[in-house]
């Protein structure tokens, strides 16, 4: 059986359900789909698609740091859109924290998010 660590920290928000930031087996992290609220005040603080998008992967890279890694490490992100005309906009956000050779990544447009978001964002790291 898998040894699972449980991954947590003040720097991303916590979860609005019940699941973890992200759970760590063997040397993969699965940090869970991260939305655009501010760690501190737990809140959409904009509508600005690209505003989200930045919160968005800030709160990935404290994850990752939390896990024990960074985006550098990150192997497949799942990035959810409501609006697939924001895809240009998610690809000018990314590349401001990565790097290459880029993450695996799917795209997907999907009718709504949690706390009517525009944006959210799963991972995979490999450390």
């Amino acid at each position: 059986m898998t040894e699972k660590t449980i991954v947590s920290t003040d720097n991303a928000p916590s979860a609005i359900g019940p699941y973890s930031q992200a759970v760590t087996a063997g040397n993969t992290t699965y940090i869970s789909g991260q939305i655009p609220l501010d760690p501190k005040t737990m809140k959409v603080e904009t509508q600005d698609f690209a505003e989200q998008a930045d919160q968005v992967f800030k709160n990935l890279q404290a994850i990752a740091e939390a896990a024990g890694g960074s985006l550098k490490d990150i192997v497949k992100l799942n990035i959810y859109l409501t609006d697939l005309t924001n895809f240009a906009m998610i690809n000018e956000v990314m590349v401001r924290y990565f790097n290459e050779p880029f993450p695996a990544r799917a795209a997907v447009g999907i009718s709504q998010l949690p706390l009517g978001v525009q944006v959210e964002i799963e991972g995979v790291m490999v450390v």
